[in-house]
């Protein structure tokens, strides 16, 4: 017979609206306008009450808070029945995020959040006639639309008819996934045929209609969930979650409500199901839930003590994995681990990224020293270019640390495999499960497959559908995979167990670089710049708190929550500049709070350290003997005078004092004296180091330039090389701006046709030369394109290779991507690029899909182009987005897409980056340690006594790169974090200069793994390649 799925989809249509037995209107309420949190706020707040008409009435506006409520008292006709609350507005499409709202109380009780997914609330099995129920409803209006109806009845719903249309309609919604003649389809076919003949229709909620329900229901039962159930032959692991953006589309304090109504409707439908299980990462969500209901966040704590609900994921937000330094990441394992520790008794095991754009080749490590064991992801699914040939694989990180890595493959309903994205917010549904499965690149090894089902963003996660659809699939019918609710950490020690030691276990080396949202190592400059001033000012706080703290008490407190707004301003759609301009305005005020507490924290440290006196104390913050250029204020002195009676001469510009001064101790301090020279120190062009020769040729010591009318760099040639750096024929420091107009997310992505449309910035209003002495030269110009300005103030050392682009712009455009090009005279194919603990190659050259599609990829502090014996570094100290094509180096500065801030990086910016050309490769010139330079400027006290000089921590290798001093976490001893830079085995001596007996090699979460050997005041360390060491001192 033909057609006979299509009879049974529409007995399954009738059912479904049959289901309603009866309907009440509940349309007379009173309402106020203002975000109340519980019923009581809205009570005792004076704004008084106003009637609302359902009937008659709107409420209006976006992203505003309205309160109903209502008493309403249970009919006669719902005595024994079950009641349901049916709640929505008119507003059909779908969009979780945006669309109207509601969190539900019933009698002061929070009881279910209210979203397009979850309209239904089951409020009694068996309602009382005449009990009278008081109904508040927090209302948020959402930001797409602006009018709205408020649509409230009570519902008797009918169990049986809808158990029914759930046992038809579950099989029937898997065909579309099989082929017409496959022989399981055609037995369910029949036996959903035949039950479907069982049906009396004719005369609905009749003695007859009820008497049919029920043979056709014990029907099913028998014939397809008991004869033909059991099948294990593919399973589907099937976790509830509802992903939330901490910010996006809305403001964090937006996402305190979500959380609320979110995780409210979790707890009601695990009421309502015994077998539904769940899980969410982020401690700073549940943080977020035990500050705004407690009540809500003690049933969440019930739910964990029954292993219904999982809390898992690893860091404290799903932090952006590219931008974020390597320090960082370890507080965000450090904190979100001890969170779920603390509060639920949980050691998390996998770091859960879903919607994170790429991972960083470090993370491996990262993830292993911190007591991860699993990864996962879907996000690599969205690449624009190429599909990830594995799902289920090891990942081995840049140091050779090995993940067990599972990607998730749930489709959309009736989406086609050949499309390779996948959802973390799956459907429970047949379609979505059997297409997961047909995805599936590794069937060889693992029948069973992970889906993390449920709406995210406010769409409150798994509905009712799903779990009905899962009590079903959990039966295993032929032929359909046999669904189980379990948690992701099950899943993913049984997938352990069951692929380990597998010879057809694939392994994927190095970064996962993601082919898509290139535009979010840019997007919203000021914000990244606010987030490294922020992870270089705590790192460099902290050594000075250790250094001071036998004056005053280390600040660990205080510490505690600066890292925690760093912490949670690195999520994903933050950090990257992919959120809404009011994300953003408070970002601001909190970077700006930060810097300014950071200041003061570190001048009184400063000021305990150095003491009182007539020297200046310079403090290096860096892990590294160091010489450098110092800023030293409004200091009055023709030079500076260390103990040894070296003379630094001092340069006076219009930004202060600056002098070089040498041999700054390792994470330490040096004091200074004023001092003469003996001589006038002159500050004209013709005063040594540097040779003016007209106004377009500089002589440095170390350096011939050259510039063109338009003060673009024309030659550098390099005197120690005896060699040119740039390309002949070409421009160097070439600012250049693109036309930048992505397919789809405009604040996300940078498309590859971007370099189709372009405008040299050539427009010189000023070029002056401003120094000439002995420390620095210096040119300024200022340009002007379009509706913006850039100035620059190029420094030129007398004492260091570094050329730097001290850089302002003051950026009108929009939809215009800002690059600066340095054609370099430079023959390789490939590029180093410093990653968190580390740094990696990657290919120049476009010989494959793969080579195409990483025409934008991330380096933090610097990348470096080298050839044999030569080679040229781009430093910057605020800067992410980098390409390079032909030996171009370019650097990635301003985005400024519209959507969803229409007015990204329209303002002023200011930021640093550095040309360092070197002989050899980047290894042997030091890069590593300039880029520390660039991002940590040594840091002055005046008034300071005279004759100190101490170094807390150093390491006797270049390669070894001591990073992190800080009190330990739970506040014995000092922890010092080193890393190996250079993919070099290294035997180090760690020399500590402060009292101290032991010493333990911990992991990342400062757990001991051993005691070390010390020596007086040295500790033998060894690192493999790019190994990070953690070592408590005590």
């Amino acid at each position: 017979m033909h057609f006979l799925d299509k009879r049974v989809n529409v007995i399954c249509d009738e059912l479904k609206k049959l289901k309603i037995k009866q309907r009440f209107p509940v349309e007379d309420w009173e309402y106020k306008e203002g975000n109340y949190i519980h019923p009581e706020d809205a009570r005792s707040d004076s704004t008084p009450w106003e009637k609302f008409d359902c009937r008659k009435m709107h409420w209006y506006g976006k992203d505003r808070h309205y309160w109903f409520r209502t008493m309403w008292k249970v009919p006669k006709e719902l005595d024994g029945r079950r009641m349901w609350l049916h709640v929505s507005t008119q507003i059909d499409e779908w969009d979780d995020g945006k669309n109207p709202q509601f969190l539900l109380f019933v009698n002061g009780e929070a009881i279910q959040g209210i979203d397009m997914n979850h309209r239904e609330v089951f409020l009694r099995p068996a309602a009382v006639a005449g009990e009278e129920l008081e109904i508040d409803l927090q209302s948020y209006t959402g930001t797409l639309h602006t009018e709205f109806n408020l649509l409230v009845e009570m519902q008797e719903i009918d169990a049986d008819i809808e158990k029914l249309y759930y046992d038809l309609w579950v099989p029937l919604a898997s065909f579309g996934r099989m082929e017409e003649d496959d022989r399981n389809r055609k037995e369910i076919e029949e036996i959903l045929n035949t039950a479907v003949n069982f049906l009396d229709l004719r005369t609905p909620y009749s003695e007859d209609f009820y008497r049919t329900l029920k043979q056709a229901s014990y029907y099913l039962e028998k014939t397809l969930y008991s004869d033909m159930a059991g099948y294990k032959d593919v399973i589907a692991t099937c976790i509830g979650h509802t992903h939330i953006d901490v910010a996006w589309w809305w403001t964090v304090e937006q996402t305190r409500e979500k959380v609320g109504r979110s995780f409210a409707t979790v707890l009601k439908l695990m009421e309502e199901y015994p077998g539904y299980k769940f899980m969410s990462s982020q401690p700073q969500l549940y943080m977020f839930l035990k500050e705004r209901y407690p009540e809500l966040y003690e049933r969440v704590k019930e739910r964990v003590k029954e292993k219904r609900w999982e809390p898992e994921g690893g860091m404290w937000v799903e932090a952006d994995c590219n931008l974020t330094s390597g320090e960082s990441l370890v507080r965000q394992f450090m904190h979100g681990k001890r969170f779920f520790k603390e509060e639920f008794g949980v050691d998390n095991r996998i770091l859960w990224l879903p919607d994170v754009f790429g991972y960083s080749g470090a993370l491996p490590q990262i993830m292993r020293k911190c007591g991860i064991d699993y990864f996962m992801t879907t996000k690599l699914a969205w690449n624009q270019f190429n599909k990830v040939p594995y799902d289920t694989m090891i990942w081995r990180g840049i140091d050779g640390s090995e993940v067990l890595t599972h990607l998730i493959t749930t489709l959309g309903v009736e989406q086609p495999v050949s499309n390779f994205f996948t959802t973390y917010n799956g459907m429970l549904h047949p379609d979505a499960i059997l297409g997961g499965w047909q995805r599936y690149q590794n069937k060889d090894i693992n029948n069973d497959i992970l889906i993390s089902y449920g709406y995210g963003d406010g769409g409150g996660g798994p509905t009712r559908e799903m779990l009905e659809t899962s009590v079903r699939m959990e039966k295993g019918v032929r032929g359909i995979p046999m669904v189980r609710q379990e948690f992701a950490r099950t899943y993913f020690d049984e997938l352990k167990n069951r692929v380990e030691g597998n010879k057809r276990l694939p392994v994927w080396e190095g970064e996962f670089y993601f082919e898509y949202h290139r535009g979010t190592l840019t997007s919203m400059a000021r914000n990244k710049r606010g987030n490294r001033k922020a992870e270089f000012g705590l790192m460099d706080l902290e050594l000075l708190s250790v250094l001071a703290s036998h004056k005053i008490p280390y600040p660990s407190e205080e510490l505690d929550a600066m890292w925690k707004t760093v912490l949670l301003n690195q999520f994903h759609d933050i950090l990257p500049g992919s959120a809404i301009h009011e994300v953003y305005e408070v970002t601001k005020k909190e970077y700006e709070q930060l810097a300014l507490q950071t200041e003061a924290m570190s001048e009184e440290r400063k000021k305990a350290i150095a003491g009182d006196g007539e020297a200046v104390t310079v403090f290096n913050t860096v892990g590294r003997t160091r010489d450098d250029v110092v800023c030293l204020g409004d200091f009055d002195a023709e030079a500076l005078t260390d103990e040894e009676g070296r003379l630094y001469p001092v340069q006076k510009t219009k930004d202060g004092t600056i002098a070089y001064v040498t041999n700054l101790p390792s994470k330490g301090y040096k004091s200074y004296k004023a001092a003469k020279t003996g001589k006038a120190v002159k500050e004209d062009r013709t005063s040594a180091p540097f040779t003016l020769s007209g106004d377009y040729e500089l002589e440095t010591p170390f350096y011939k330039v050259k510039l063109d009318e338009q003060g673009m760099f024309t030659s550098i040639y390099d005197k120690d090389s005896d060699r040119e750096v740039i390309q002949s024929g070409k421009r160097a420091n070439l600012m250049r701006m693109y036309e930048d107009k992505p397919i789809y997310y405009d604040n996300w992505d940078i498309d590859i046709y971007y370099t189709e449309k372009y405008w040299d910035i050539d427009n010189v209003e000023r070029m002056e030369w401003t120094e000439m002495g002995p420390v620095r030269a210096a040119l300024e110009i200022t340009r002007k394109e379009s509706n913006s300005t850039i100035k620059q103030k190029i420094l030129f050392y007398a004492d260091s290779r570094r050329i730097e682009f001290v850089t302002y712009v003051d950026w009108k455009e929009h939809q215009t991507l800002l690059k600066v090009h340095f054609p370099v005279a430079v023959h390789t194919d490939e590029a180093a690029f410093d990653v968190q603990f580390g740094n990696l190659t990657r290919k120049t050259h476009r010989n494959t899909s793969w080579d195409v599609a990483r025409f934008e990829s991330c380096g933090q502090k610097w990348m470096d182009l080298s050839e044999g014996h030569y080679g040229v570094s781009l430093l910057n100290d605020c800067k992410y987005g980098h390409s390079v094509k032909d030996s171009e180096i370019a650097l990635t500065l301003i985005k400024s897409g519209i959507e969803p801030n229409p007015v990204s990086d329209q303002e002023e910016h200011v930021f640093t980056y550095a040309l360092y050309p070197h002989a050899e490769g980047w290894r042997a010139a030091g890069t590593v340690t300039e880029a520390y330079k660039l991002n940590q400027p040594l840091i002055t006290q005046m008034k300071t006594a005279a004759g100190a000089e101490y170094s807390f921590a150093s390491v006797d290798h270049e390669n070894v790169i001591l990073e992190t001093i800080k009190q330990a976490e739970d506040g014995d001893g000092t922890i010092v974090r080193l890393y190996e830079s250079e993919n070099a085995y290294t035997k180090t001596k760690l020399t500590v200069h402060t009292d101290f007996k032991k010493a333990y090699v911990c992991n990342l979460l400062e757990e001991t793994e051993y005691e070390t050997t010390v020596e007086g005041n040295i500790v033998d360390i060894v690192l493999k390649p790019y190994e990070v060491v953690t070592v408590r001192i005590k």
